[in-house]
């Protein structure tokens, strides 16, 4: 074995810790993540106890999955946002007792799902609405589009700051609008920053702003100043505020989310935020959406908006919402735990192992945005799919500021990600 063969497999054994995983390569179809799934922990008194839940690995070919359907079966993929975990058990045994019904009629929402969710935003962010401020809906991308349809022309200004998330620079084209980009700018640490006179500019030609907070795919969650600075340019002009708030549940070091409605009455006014159990619990193929609008008018504008083309929320949708919002503590404070250790290992061993390549710091969310321009002159989704086989999202999608760059998720179990990052440094070097 090499010296520098030597330093890699320690890096590898290191990262692997607590979980012991061979982690030599195997046949491409394993993911590296096979080897794992007998793997079990021994406690200082010898006995044998289980495994981290969120280190089993799932086989999801064959289940109608996009994420595992897209690319041929020697790929791994890492790049849409859909985590590799099984959902929680209480949403689990929740749909299957819904399917043991038998019956799948229309459904209505469920009566303690608005006060349940309600105490969910006082309980974590001190924000109090009332529960006839919220619009169940199918999904958040619904509700964005529906926001901008209810309170725009066509010609209109949508503002919103690039690179992000790929289905909002859509709305120009679905609701006639005209786009106003504020790009967000890379630091030399490599963390995103708003520039707030180019954003006062594209708002004053503005007639809503499609935030994205925590922000896909930079990773950035904006602090109370920044979304006061935010909130107030769009009072100053008269700028709706959508805010896709999905990845609320994902901040990393301590940090809690701000909703930007709940800075105050006037922005709360100002405001449509949308929520949505589907990424915190890995749910969705059973998505709904809630949107929190406190204005009456613009929640009925909204409403008027749908013109017979949004569905209802489906009724396997609101029993699986339910039980997650009912049963989440323990289930999401373990997903937490164990994401953030994904990012740690993830940031440490592309710093060491990924010449050329940089980790934007991740803040929130489980998708981590990293910058290949040093290493690779090519698109380098097109590189690591080639040369890697490696599934990730190229940067390009996500509009300006994103050439150069790709985004990976990792939400999957440690062995899964050990097999991406090795395949991707074997690429490299």
């Amino acid at each position: 074995m090499t010296a520098r063969s030597s330093i890699l497999q320690s890096n590898w054994s290191r990262a692997a810790s607590p979980v012991r995983c061979d982690l030599r390569p195997g046949p491409p179809q394993s993911s590296g993540a096979k080897a794992c799934q007998a793997v079990i922990d021994t406690n200082r008194e010898g006995n044998q106890i289980p495994r981290n839940a969120f280190d089993r690995f799932v086989d999801r070919r064959g289940t109608d999955s996009i994420k595992w359907a897209h690319y041929d079966a020697d790929v791994l993929p890492m790049w849409v946002a859909d985590m590799d975990f099984p959902s929680p058990p209480a949403v689990i045994e929740a749909l299957r007792e819904r399917a043991n019904h038998g019956v799948f009629g229309y459904p209505t929402e469920p009566p303690a799902l608005r006060d349940l969710f309600v105490d969910r935003l006082r309980r974590l962010y001190g924000w109090t609405v009332s529960p006839d401020h919220l619009l169940f809906l199918p999904n958040v991308a619904v509700g964005f589009n529906l926001a901008c349809h209810a309170v725009a022309k066509a010609g209109d200004g949508i503002l919103y700051q690039t690179p992000i998330y790929f289905p909002i620079l859509r709305i120009p084209e679905h609701a006639g609008l005209t786009a106003r980009v504020n790009e967000l700018q890379r630091t030399p640490s490599g963390r995103y920053e708003i520039d707030f006179d180019a954003f006062e500019q594209c708002a004053e030609r503005s007639r809503v702003f499609v935030l994205c907070n925590p922000h896909n795919p930079v990773s950035r969650a904006f602090t109370e100043d920044e979304l006061e600075r935010l909130a107030n340019v769009c009072l100053r002009h008269d700028v709706i505020v959508c805010s896709d708030e999905i990845h609320a549940d994902f901040l990393y070091d301590g940090r809690r989310h701000v909703p930007v409605a709940s800075l105050s009455r006037e922005v709360e006014q100002n405001s449509v935020t949308l929520f949505a159990p589907n990424k915190t619990f890995n749910i969705a193929g059973v998505a709904c959406a809630i949107a929190v609008v406190p204005n009456e008018t613009l929640r009925c504008r909204i409403v008027a908006a749908k013109r017979g083309l949004v569905p209802h929320v489906g009724i396997m949708s609101y029993a699986a919402a339910l039980a997650a919002y009912q049963h989440e503590d323990d289930w999401l404070a373990g997903l937490l735990r164990y994401l953030q250790e994904n990012r740690d290992v993830l940031t440490r061993l592309a710093a060491e192992e990924l010449p050329g390549i940089a980790v934007t710091p991740i803040e929130g969310t489980y998708l981590a945005w990293l910058d290949c321009r040093e290493a690779i002159e090519e698109d380098p989704h097109e590189f690591f799919l080639r040369q890697a086989r490696v599934a990730l999202n190229g940067g390009a999608m996500f509009g300006p500021g994103g050439a150069g760059f790709v985004r990976l998720n990792f939400g999957c179990p440690k062995a899964t990600l050990l097999d991406g990052l090795r395949r991707m440094r074997d690429a490299l070097v």
